[in-house]
């Protein structure tokens, strides 16, 4: 399963971005591998559509769980019809927010 994480940077100590369409980068955990892998997000510097755009990279990239801080209408229209769950955390720290999503402390976007 992966695990989309929206981030401020491209470094393991990065902290999560609260933004969705306009994060830089995503960390994406993957709960086979137990690896990180980090990803650019196309949307970042749109002129526009950004959260549209970036629904639609993570849905490409095979998005299981998007955790993150705010979900824009668009995008949020976009993932609910796909499979992909989402989840906020008011944490910063990417490795907190991993470990609170196995542990099940995460709360799920309706």
């Amino acid at each position: 399963m992966k695990i989309f994480i929206t981030a401020q940077t491209n470094e393991a100590n990065s902290k999560m971005d609260s933004r969705f369409g306009r994060c830089r980068f995503f960390h994406v955990y993957d709960t086979e591998t137990k690896k990180i892998q980090v990803l650019e997000n196309p949307g970042f510097d749109a002129m526009g559509g950004a959260g549209i755009q970036t629904a639609n990279f993570i849905l490409d990239n095979n998005a299981n769980i998007l955790i993150t801080g705010h979900l824009g209408p668009n995008a949020n229209k976009i993932i609910k019809n796909s499979d992909v769950k989402v989840f906020m955390s008011e944490k910063e720290n990417i490795s907190e927010i991993i470990e609170d999503y196995i542990n099940n402390k995460l709360n799920e976007l309706e």
